[in-house]
């Protein structure tokens, strides 16, 4: 009983009591950072001399730092400052705690008693100017809060009497940014305490220093004026006069800054009336500025008259004479203005027809003329544009012709006032005024006819050897009026030896006189005899029609004869045969008429807006239909699918507005069909090694979807969020059919484990991109994977495919939504044609140039995204990126490349043809930019240290059709 008693005891006392895990508390890891103030410090303290200080923070400026170091940084800074004599060392010290200022997520309200402190107590002027500048930072870093913003103000004030002019500078700036209209202040300024001035606005005191000795204070004041009107702040009427004495200013940049016051002030007050000195008239302010700013276009410095000439585009709501005043060099009116017959014959009557003789020289000129003071408008402003147009300086040229655009376009009789003015600027000897000058009559050509003395001028521009020149000039005939049939015969003959000299010219021509025909039928209806060279009583022969001048002039006459029902009648019969011949290939250029005879009564295109209504209509329905897919038993489906996706095709090709739209919904259905057939019930019930064959063909519907997706997603613009969406799950649902397929595959572990991590990050990157879209994706095969991913993370590969695989299956097709534009991105090659049998002949190993001239239609960003593709016949593809100038833009969503591609080659025993296409270049992380790491970088704007984007997938995608340009490399010579 004993050994038994002995034995339970020791077995109480050897008992092991073991704690669930869960109970013990898991030490945690902390990994901490070094500190950047006690490196800071240390480094502050090494220092031995202020060089070596210097030195330290210079190195410092150059790192990031973190925002929960920046208080301790600070400190450390605010700490050595007070410490350090050497002015240097404290002005880099002040300027970092600007920069720590700005650092994200730290409110700097902490630091400004010190920064005050420091202001007080400095005697450098330039450290003065640099910690102003560090309270300008910290309080545009705190706009809540306007106590703070009130005691930056008073220290602005009180250090404007300061005796350097970056400390005043920078008082200035610092009212600017951060004044406000109902803020009173007390400015301290020397010898006369507050007595002088009590409380004043912000404004007031700003504009005491318009009249300051130094330059640059003058032009600091007056641009922080200019910052308290961007602020929304009203500037008072007050200081027109003031900015108008400085626009005499002898230091440029004072002036400059006038002439915006002066500006902004016109806008402000356009109506009211300021009285005109040494006379006893009024004027309109604005009228007032635009004199006054006329006068400058006249300025000595170049920069001032290009500034001038730019304002006064914008000075829309002038008077006309004003406004017309600026073309005649004349001085208006006499410098006087014309009195009344009452006012003469009351004159007269006071004064007495004859002189008495008791007074000397009583029948003097009651007046004296002084030139400088009686006027209305500034004698320089007589002629302004006409100063501006003959201009030394290139961009004051420029800035008088787009000036005199903007207020053409408002004004229609100065439009015809200024026309030949902007007509001789055709010969001016820069191109860039030439091209600029061409704009602007294109833009106010509404309001204008032409002469044909100013047609001559235009036409003569022709000869340009810049083809930008030529074709602008070919734009602007576009949409010009001219006067009479011999301007419409000049123009032909113009545009005939154009064609002949530059024969690249031939589409630009041919639209240019499309347009020409359109516009002037009863002016060419006199000259189609003529132009056809028909004879009322011989038979002419039959003029060759690969001619493309002969093309032009039938161009010119079927546009003019859509108008001028008479016109056909003057046809001869091969007449008819060519409009047959030209309205098949050239369908673009040549309208559909009604013509006689011959069974030619080619007129009706049914195309209405209530044809695009049914189209829209059309193409909502068969997106509805499908919708009911659901429903239906597998060939059913795909047969409704393939219907709908033919459909669709010919509704895009039948409804251009719609073809964008169409073509997106029939490529998303596409995909759709190809992922039904890719999960057809026969190759998943089938054992792994029957099925290789079936494996083949899904592998590569897979493939073909994610190609159409990057299509649907980077070919199309006028996307929303929801579409990229649908895009991004047809995307997922085609990298799920891969992974399905590697594991059936049976490759092996480490690529499956590796594919499944890859999809699991996939899911989770769409989570973060279209969270807000996830609403609209209830049911769907992406809706069910987040519900299941928890489980997804843990489970092991095979189990997670299984999972896949019977969600893939059961997923349903995604209604799409369109919206309210799509619009397929486009490109057109014009050179080469592709239709020449001559080979471009060049000797092997050396280059030969091709000339490429394509049209670009919806291409977001060209410059970047746009490139040559050329595919030799032995396979060899080559890409070529062009250049940004190679880059025109004619239009809006239109873009014009013309660049050349070089090509080389060894020896060929025969002429063989390349191809050249143009392709779409495509990056899919562009999609996410807006939450990249860069956007949230610190104070000192540095990318060190942060983690690599996730590899994107980059591709080309062919938008343009493959132009065959034949081509023969022959043998060197020995």
């Amino acid at each position: 009983m004993a050994a038994h008693l002995k034995k339970r005891v020791y077995e109480e006392f050897s008992h092991v009591v073991q704690i669930p895990h869960e109970e013990a508390p898991a030490k945690k890891l902390r990994l901490s950072k070094p500190s950047k103030s006690a490196a800071l410090h240390i480094d502050l303290c090494k220092a031995t001399n202020s060089t070596d200080a210097l030195q330290s923070l210079l190195q410092f400026a150059r790192k990031p730092v973190e925002v929960e170091s920046v208080e301790g940084v600070v400190r450390i800074l605010l700490e050595h400052y007070y410490k350090e004599a050497d002015n240097s060392v404290r002005l880099k010290i002040a300027s970092l705690l600007g920069l720590l200022s700005k650092t994200q997520g730290f409110s700097p309200d902490c630091i400004v008693d010190d920064a005050i402190n420091t202001l007080n107590n400095e005697k450098s002027h330039q450290v003065l100017a640099q910690l102003l500048d560090t309270l300008l930072v910290i309080g545009t870093q705190l706009p809540e809060s306007p106590a703070v913003r009130q005691r930056l103000i008073e220290m602005a004030c009180k250090h404007l009497s300061d005796t350097y002019f970056g400390v005043r500078n920078k008082c200035l700036k610092l009212l600017g940014c951060l004044g406000m209209m109902d803020t009173s202040l007390t400015k301290d300024s020397e010898g006369q305490g507050t007595s002088s001035g009590g409380a004043r606005d912000v404004q007031s005191i700003i504009s005491d220093y318009f009249g300051d000795q130094d330059p640059r204070v003058r032009t600091a004041a007056l641009k922080a004026m200019l910052q308290l009107h961007e602020r929304g702040i009203k500037i008072h009427e007050i200081i027109y006069d003031q900015a108008c004495r400085l626009l005499s200013d002898d230091y440029e940049q004072v002036r400059s800054a006038a002439v915006q016051i002066v500006w902004v002030l016109s806008q402000l007050y356009p109506e009211s009336i300021v009285p005109i000195p040494s006379s006893n008239e009024e004027i309109r302010l604005v009228d007032d500025a635009f004199g006054k700013i006329s006068h400058m276009v006249s300025d000595g410095s170049w920069m001032v008259r290009v500034q001038a000439a730019k304002t006064l585009g914008s000075m829309l709501q002038v008077s006309p004479h004003f406004l017309e005043q600026t073309l005649d060099k004349k001085l208006m009116s006499d410098l006087r203005r014309k009195r009344t017959a009452h006012e003469r014959a009351k004159e007269l009557f006071t004064s007495g027809e004859f002189s008495s003789g008791r007074k000397w020289a009583d029948d003097a000129p009651k007046e004296r003329l002084d030139t400088n003071t009686v006027n209305l408008i500034a004698s320089g402003a007589c002629g302004a544009f006409v100063h501006g147009l003959e201009d030394e300086m290139f961009e004051v040229r420029i800035a008088a012709v787009e000036a005199l655009s903007q207020l053409a376009r408002s004004s229609a009789s100065f439009a015809e006032k200024c026309l030949d003015f902007l007509v001789d600027m055709f010969n001016d000897e820069i191109e860039e005024v030439r091209l600029q000058s061409i704009h602007v009559l294109r833009e106010i050509s509404t309001h204008i006819t032409l002469r044909e003395d100013q047609l001559d001028t235009v036409l003569a521009v022709l000869e340009d050897k810049s083809r930008d020149i030529r074709e602008a000039l070919h734009e602007l005939i576009c949409y010009t009026n001219v006067s009479t049939k011999e301007c419409v015969q000049l123009a032909l003959l113009e545009l005939l030896k154009n064609l002949n000299k530059y024969p690249t010219d031939r589409n630009s021509v041919w639209k240019c006189l499309k347009f020409l025909g359109s516009r002037h039928p009863t002016l060419v209806l006199p000259l189609v005899p003529e132009l056809l060279s028909t004879h009322p009583y011989f038979d002419t022969p039959e003029p060759d029609m690969d001619d493309p001048a002969y093309i032009a002039v039938l161009v010119l006459v079927f546009n003019a004869a859509k108008s001028c029902p008479t016109m056909p009648a003057l046809f001869s019969d091969h007449t008819f045969r060519h409009y047959a011949y030209l309205r098949d290939s050239l369908s673009h250029l040549v309208p559909p008429l009604r013509l006689p005879g011959n069974g030619l009564d080619l007129v009706d295109s049914r195309c209405g807006s209530g044809s695009v209504e049914s189209a829209q209509l059309f193409l909502q329905q068969s997106l509805n239909r499908v919708s009911t897919i659901q429903n239906l038993e597998a060939p059913g489906a795909q047969d409704l699918l393939n219907f709908t996706i033919r459909d669709l095709q010919r509704l895009g090709e039948l409804q251009t507005e719609l073809a964008g739209a169409a073509d997106f919904c029939a490529t998303y259905l596409r995909c759709q069909l190809l992922l039904m057939k890719a999960l057809q019930e026969k190759l998943w019930n089938m054992a792994v090694p029957l099925c290789l064959k079936q494996n083949v063909t899904a592998t590569a519907a897979a493939q073909q979807i994610l190609e159409e997706t990057y299509k649907l997603e980077f070919l199309y613009s006028g996307l929303e969020s929801r579409q990229v969406a649908t895009i991004h799950h047809v995307r997922l649902q085609a990298k799920a059919l891969q992974l399905i397929l590697t594991a059936r595959s049976r490759q092996g572990l480490d690529p499956l484990i590796s594919s499944c991590e890859k999809f699991l990050q996939d899911i989770e990157s769409f989570q973060r991109l279209f969270l807000a879209e996830l609403p609209y994706l209830q049911d769907s095969f992406v809706d069910q994977l987040l519900e299941l991913l928890p489980r997804l993370s843990s489970c092991k590969p095979v189990e997670l495919v299984r999972i896949l695989q019977s969600t893939l299956r059961q997923s349903g097709l995604l209604q799409l939504r369109l919206p309210e534009q799509i619009h397929r991105a486009t490109a057109t090659i014009i050179e080469p044609t592709g239709e020449s049998d001559n080979p471009l002949k060049f000797t092997t190993g050396l280059v030969v140039a091709l000339d490429i001239d394509a049209t670009l239609e919806h291409v977001q960003d060209p410059q970047n995204t746009v490139k040559v593709q050329v595919l030799y016949p032995d396979g060899q593809s080559h890409v070529i990126h062009p250049k940004p100038g190679d880059f025109r833009k004619p239009g809006p969503d239109r873009h014009r490349l013309i660049t050349q591609v070089y090509l080389s080659h060894s020896a060929w025993t025969e002429p063989s043809q390349i191809e050249v296409r143009l392709l779409l270049a495509y990056s899919s992380s562009s999609t996410s930019l807006s939450s990249s790491p860069a956007s949230r970088l610190g104070w000192s704007d540095s990318i060190d240290g942060l983690p690599p984007p996730e590899l994107a997938v980059e591709g080309t995608i062919p938008f343009s059709k493959p132009v065959k340009v034949l081509i023969m490399p022959k043998p060197a010579r020995r």
